[in-house]
């Protein structure tokens, strides 16, 4: 009896080669391997295996009833192997269903998603894509959780499993409603700046998962020798610039986010008094994805979709 331990897989191949063309001249030519190898592992099957596998007839070799048994199970067997092994290039998207979980903040449920959703209904109708909500602090363990496939987050160091790519770079503008009184008094427009006496003066709503009533924009004033009033904190970018529409706060906001909703949401979009420093996004992912024919499909589309937000392209 043959003992897996110490079998030789590799003999599997010459068998099934013997099987399907019975001459040790002609296998070996299928596997690319000499008339006296051939034979040299046939003598080594009969040992392991027990059992002869092939006799002569005349000048030709004929299987034994053990070797015909196992023909069937040998083919299988193999296909399953070098289906396993192959290379990652079975993805295809037109008929694909494979489903994708990314993290980030509501930013993307603004800027990618219903671009993304727009393409993947041309390109990939059953394939299915989650945004789920952006962990503060913890978005790396979350992908070795395999909890996301995909996260878009300000650049950070990153263990060396985890890969990325940066996606684009965001300043960041003053959002307030069109009617606000102090900046109407101030003459202001779309696009001024706001004088930092009344910046600091306006009550701000922060963006804050955390509810941390600073951020980079307090960091900022810090340098010039000021402060703000932060009067709010909210989880969501849309919670800002909504309390922002309903009351008479300002707040700092991404520039595109602000520029893509302002219409919208009734808000004017202005420069802050103070150098805000752009920050750099990312997408990363777990290296186990990093070859795999469907993740790095998604990760081309997101980037292209991601990439006319670059402010500095």
């Amino acid at each position: 009896m043959a003992n897996l331990k110490t079998f030789d897989m590799n003999l599997l191949r010459v068998l099934d080669a013997l099987l399907e063309d019975p001459s040790t001249v002609r296998a070996g030519q299928r596997l690319g391997l000499s008339q006296p190898a051939v034979s040299a592992a046939l003598g080594r099957l009969r040992k392991a295996l027990g059992d002869d596998l092939f006799f002569r007839r005349g000048k030709a070799l004929e299987p034994t009833q053990y070797a015909l048994n196992l023909k069937n199970d040998l083919q299988q067997i193999l296909e399953r192997v070098e289906n396993l092994i192959k290379e990652p290039d079975a993805f295809d998207p037109t008929t694909s269903g494979v489903s994708f979980r990314i993290s980030g903040s509501d930013f993307f449920a603004e800027l990618l998603m219903p671009r993304l959703a727009e393409r993947l209904q041309v390109l990939a109708p059953k394939l299915r894509v989650h945004l789920v909500d952006l962990v503060p602090d913890s978005y790396v363990e979350t992908l070795d959780r395999y909890e996301v496939d995909l996260a878009i987050v300000p650049h950070a160091s990153l263990p060396d499993w985890v890969e990325g790519r940066p996606v684009f770079r965001s300043s960041f503008s003053v959002i307030a409603r069109k009617d606000h009184p102090r900046l109407k008094r101030e003459g202001l427009s779309g696009g001024d700046v706001v004088p930092i006496d009344l910046f600091c003066d306006v009550g701000h709503v922060l963006f804050s998962p955390e509810g941390n009533s600073r951020a980079m924009g307090d960091e900022a004033l810090a340098k010039v020798g000021r402060e703000r009033r932060v009067i709010m904190t909210m989880p969501i970018f849309s919670g800002v610039y909504r309390a922002v529409a309903g009351s008479d706060l300002i707040a700092l906001l991404p520039t595109a986010l602000a520029n893509h909703v302002a219409d919208a949401a009734g808000l004017r979009v202005y420069r802050a008094p103070m150098p805000v420093p752009t920050v750099q996004l990312c997408m990363i992912w777990h290296r186990r994805y990093s070859a795999s024919a469907s993740h790095s499909w998604l990760r081309e589309h997101v980037a292209a979709l991601l990439a006319p937000f670059d402010e500095e392209a």
